[in-house]
C-alpha cells in the first residue's frame, strides 16, 4: 500500500514539474517571440527603404552625369547651387543629419542610457531620414563625391529607433542600444548586400557590449533586411567578379606596399576632413554658406578643367579599374578622388565616405599596377588591397573593410590578402592619428547634443 502511495506521489510531483516546465518554456518562447517581432518589422522596413534609396541614388547620379555630359558648363550652376541647397536643408531642419551618419549612430549608442536617452532622438528619427535622403540626393545631383552607405546606416538606425518608440507599454522591454546597433548592421547589410559585413561592422565598430546579449536579433535583422533588399534588387554583387586567379609569387610584397600607402592616405584623408570641419564650424553663419559655395565651385572647376572623375560616388572608377583592360591609374586620378570626397564631405550636407574611400583606395592600387607593370589578376589584387587599406585608414575597422570587399566581389580565395592589407593599413594609420575619423566626429556630435538645449529645426 505504501509503495502505491509513494508511486502516486512521485507521479503527481513529476506531473506538476512537467506542467510547470512546459508553462515556463511556453512563456519563454512567447517572451522571445515578442522581443524578436519589433526587430523583424524594423528589418523589413529597413530593407524596403534601403532599396528605394539605392534606386533613387543611382537614378540621380546617372541623371547628373547625363546633364554634365550633354552640357559641361552646367556644372558651374549645378555644383554651387546644389551644395548650398544640400547644406541649407541640413542646417535648417536637422543639423545632426549632416555627413556620413555613422558617427551619429555611434553617438546615439553611447547616449542610449536612461539619463541621456532623449538626446538620441536628435540623431535618429523621421526628420533625420528625410533630411538625409533629400540633402544627399541634392548634393549628388550637383556632382558631390559622396556615397549612400553611411546615410543608409543612419536611416536604418532611425527606423529601428522609431519602431522601438512605438512598442506598446505592456510589451517586453527592448534595449535601445541593441535596437540601434542592430539597425545599423541591417542598414549596412542592405546597402552593400553584405550580410557578414553588417555583422562584423556591428561587432568591430559599434558594439560596446558582448554580442551574445543580442546575437539572435542582430543575425535575424541582417538576414531579413538583406533578403528584403534582394527581393527587389536580386542577389547582386556591389562590384561584380574581378579576376584574381593565378597570382604571382611576389604579389604579397606589392599588397603590403599598397596597404601602407592606402592606410596612410586614408588616415590623412580623415584628419584633413576633421580639420576642415573644425575650420568651417568656427566661421560665422554667412561665411559657412560662402564656404559651401566655394566647395561647389571647386568641384565644378576640377570637373570642367581636369576630369569629371572628381564627381559621384566613385563606383564607376572602381569598375573601370577592375573590369577594363587598362588597370592602371596615375597621380591625377588619385588626386581627384581624394579631393572630391574631401571637399564634398566638409561642405556640411549629407553624404557618406564608404564608397568614395573605396574608389580612392582603388586608384592607389591602380598606381601600383602601373609602377610594377602588373597584369590582370595581379593588378586586380592590389586594387582590392588598396580599397581595403584606404577604408581601413579612414574607419580603423580592418575586418569590416576586408569582409565588405570580399562580399562585394565574391573573391573568397584572396581573403588572406585582404585581411593582410587591412591589418597593415590599420597599424600604419596610427602614425597619422591615434583615433579614427568616426571617433573624432562622434565626440563632436555628443558634445554638441549635450551642450545644446534645443537643436534648431526641432
Amino acid at each position: 500500500m505504501r509503495n502505491i502511495l509513494e508511486s502516486k506521489q512521485v507521479k503527481a510531483i513529476r506531473s506538476f514539474l512537467k506542467q510547470t516546465f512546459e508553462r515556463i518554456k511556453n512563456e519563454r518562447i512567447k517572451h522571445n517571440m515578442m522581443l524578436a517581432i519589433p526587430f523583424w518589422i524594423a528589418s523589413a522596413l529597413t530593407g524596403l527603404l534601403a532599396v528605394f534609396y539605392a534606386k533613387v541614388f543611382a537614378l540621380v547620379e546617372d541623371l547628373s552625369l547625363a546633364v554634365l555630359h550633354g552640357d559641361p558648363y552646367m556644372i558651374f550652376i549645378m555644383a554651387p547651387l546644389c551644395f548650398l541647397a544640400g547644406g541649407w536643408i541640413v542646417n535648417r531642419f536637422s543639423p545632426f543629419a549632416r555627413g556620413s551618419g555613422i558617427p551619429q549612430v555611434m553617438a546615439a549608442i553611447d547616449l542610449a542610457e536612461p539619463s541621456t536617452l532623449r538626446k538620441v532622438d536628435r540623431f535618429l528619427g523621421l526628420k533625420v531620414i528625410w533630411v538625409k535622403i533629400v540633402s544627399s540626393l541634392t548634393m549628388l545631383f550637383g556632382g558631390a563625391a559622396i556615397g549612400r552607405e553611411g546615410p543608409t546606416i543612419q536611416i536604418a538606425a532611425s527606423v529601428f529607433r522609431l519602431v522601438n518608440r512605438v512598442i506598446p507599454s505592456d510589451w517586453p522591454k527592448v534595449s535601445s542600444r541593441n535596437m540601434v546597433t542592430t539597425g545599423a548592421a541591417a542598414g549596412l547589410a542592405a546597402a552593400f548586400n553584405t550580410p557578414l559585413g553588417g555583422i562584423v561592422f556591428a561587432v568591430e565598430e559599434l558594439s560596446k557590449t558582448h554580442i551574445s546579449f543580442f546575437r539572435t536579433a542582430l543575425f535575424s535583422a541582417v538576414i531579413i533586411s538583406g533578403l528584403t533588399a534582394q527581393a527587389f534588387l536580386g542577389p547582386y554583387l556591389y562590384l561584380g567578379y574581378p579576376k584574381v586567379a593565378d597570382l604571382s609569387w611576389y604579389i604579397m610584397g606589392v599588397v603590403i606596399l599598397v596597404a601602407i600607402l592606402s592606410g596612410l592616405g586614408g588616415a590623412s584623408f580623415g584628419l584633413f576632413i576633421i580639420r576642415a570641419i573644425e575650420f568651417r564650424l568656427k566661421l560665422k553663419k554667412r561665411y559657412q554658406y560662402l564656404y559651401l559655395f566655394l566647395c561647389g565651385l571647386t568641384i565644378a572647376l576640377l570637373s570642367y578643367f581636369v576630369s569629371d572623375v572628381v564627381t559621384g560616388s566613385g563606383k564607376e572608377t572602381i569598375s573601370a579599374l577592375l573590369f577594363s583592360d587598362d588597370k592602371t591609374s596615375d597621380i591625377k586620378f588619385f588626386f581627384l578622388r581624394f579631393i572630391g570626397p574631401l571637399v564634398s564631405f566638409t561642405a556640411g550636407g549629407a553624404g557618406g565616405v564608404f564608397a568614395p574611400s573605396l574608389a580612392t583606395g582603388a586608384t592607389i592600387g591602380g598606381m601600383a599596377a602601373d609602377w610594377f607593370n602588373l597584369q590582370s589578376s595581379d593588378a586586380n589584387m592590389v586594387i582590392l588591397a588598396g580599397m581595403v587599406g584606404f577604408l581601413t585608414g579612414v574607419t580603423r575597422t580592418p575586418f569590416t573593410s576586408s569582409i565588405l570587399v570580399l562580399e562585394m566581389t565574391d573573391r573568397h580565395s584572396v581573403i588572406f590578402y585582404l585581411m593582410l592589407a587591412g591589418m597593415v593599413a590599420s597599424v600604419v594609420s596610427l602614425s597619422i592619428d591615434r583615433r579614427s575619423f568616426y571617433e573624432h566626429l562622434k565626440r563632436e556630435f555628443i558634445r554638441s547634443a549635450i551642450d545644446q538645449p534645443k537643436t534648431k529645426g526641432k
